[in-house]
């Protein structure tokens, strides 16, 4: 799991630029709440296996487990990358967001990208035809 240090500001300029490469490798999506108990999934048929959902919620249980024992603060993000794509699930004000993502040079990780996986709200996707929600 990696942070981004909170003194740092990413630099946005290129967030709005990029954004519709983003979420043109966006292929799920997942909320959890505080607690990394997930709620609402957002999938394609690329993304209808949800063991990925299963792996961010071992994710956050480790990364709670790691909070708790080393008193680890600052929690920004965390990437979990697989052959063909990588989620990434980042802290939001009210809950944590993971997205899944193809691999591609436009998802690289970046702190332009990480500023707007935070800022992503991922009831947009249920006016995007490729999604379903369960």
């Amino acid at each position: 799991m990696s942070s981004v240090p909170p003194n740092k500001s990413p630099d946005v300029s290129a967030v709005d630029d990029h954004e519709f490469d983003y979420m043109q490798d966006v292929i799920g999506a997942a909320t959890f709440d505080l607690n990394g108990l997930p709620k609402d999934y957002y999938l394609t048929e690329e993304s209808s296996h949800i063991n990925w959902v299963q792996t961010i919620f071992q994710a956050l249980g480790l990364r709670s487990l790691l909070m708790s024992s080393l008193q680890l603060e600052g929690f920004q993000h965390a990437v979990v990358n697989g052959s063909d794509y990588s989620a990434i699930v980042v802290k939001q004000p009210a809950r944590y967001v993971a997205l899944l993502m193809r691999h591609t040079e436009s998802t690289t990780i970046t702190p332009a990208f990480i500023h707007w996986v935070q800022e992503f709200d991922p009831s947009r996707l249920c006016s995007d035809e490729r999604f379903r929600v369960t």
